[in-house]
């Protein structure tokens, strides 16, 4: 008996061994996936206000790995909702719409540091209104891809633990679009150039006409390089889950066009604020 008990201590050893380094991976999932809702109802309310019914739908996930000296860490941020108001007009309103996709890339070349190369996609799923109240239709003043950023860089992130990290990336390139389809330009003429206007996808042209006016010269997108930096924060305890993260940006040219009258003269600068330390924060 004595001859087969320490083969068969060795073996359940060796299995038990073998299981804990099958629990051990190399990646780590986690995330958040949810509905929030709410209502408030008004009696003889003095203050004023209607009954509304809300409801956000959102998913938050993360999937990390980490295992040698390579990082790769990937964020997915969605959310959508949708709030109904005791009206006459525009009783059904979107309340939020966000689509935020972050990856990046890392290689450990010292302790906590890492050489990092990341992109992310910024956007929403539908289409934006300016509600009135009115019985006139609601203008769309937003849509997917207008506007839309998506971000490429290299840079330097600080992760001290899988809670926090700190990323600046002083070769970063930021791509704006303000994309307005032909079947959605057709259904709402001008929409296209009313969106360029206001995400700046537009240029003016560098010469006068005759009568001293410029020509803008409107465009889907417009790409800047600059300096970013990002934080980031993804904490659990117990029962409770923070995610929450914040990114800077600011680009290296001062976009300025030159300006020349109608007989090519040059004439100055038109500044359109888009220099160095004034930054983008989401």
């Amino acid at each position: 008996m004595k001859k087969y008990l320490l083969p068969l201590m060795a073996l359940c050893l060796s299995v038990s061994v073998m299981a804990q380094e099958a629990e051990k991976s190399a990646w780590d999932f986690s995330g958040v996936v949810g509905l929030n809702a709410s209502a408030t109802g008004l009696v003889n309310w003095a203050a004023g206000g209607n009954n509304n019914v809300n409801g956000v739908a959102f998913g938050k996930v993360r999937l990390l790995y980490n295992e040698n000296n390579l990082s790769w860490e990937t964020n997915l941020n969605m959310e959508y909702g949708l709030s109904f108001i005791d009206q006459k007009y525009d009783p059904f309103q979107k309340s939020s719409d966000v689509i935020d996709f972050n990856t990046k890339l890392g290689w450990q070349f010292y302790k906590a540091w890492y050489l990092t190369a990341a992109a992310g996609f910024k956007s929403q799923m539908a289409y934006g209104r300016a509600y009135d109240g009115t019985e006139a239709a609601d203008p769309i003043i937003s849509s997917f891809l207008s506007p839309s950023y998506t971000n490429i860089s290299v840079g330097i992130d600080w992760k001290p633990n899988s809670i926090f990290s700190l990323y600046l990336s002083p070769v970063a390139g930021q791509i704006t679009s303000a994309y307005v389809g032909d079947a959605l330009e057709t259904a709402n003429p001008g929409l296209r150039e009313q969106m360029q206007d206001k995400y700046g996808t537009w240029a003016y042209s560098k010469v006068a006409n005759a009568d001293g006016t410029y020509d803008k010269l409107y465009k889907n997108a417009k790409a800047e390089l600059g300096l970013n930096f990002k934080g980031a924060i993804n904490y659990t305890y117990k029962d409770l889950k923070i995610i929450t993260s914040v990114g800077l940006f600011t680009p290296y040219a001062w976009d300025k066009t030159e300006m020349f009258d109608a007989e090519n003269n040059f004439i100055g600068y038109r500044d359109n604020n888009r220099r160095f330390g004034n930054f983008d924060v989401d």
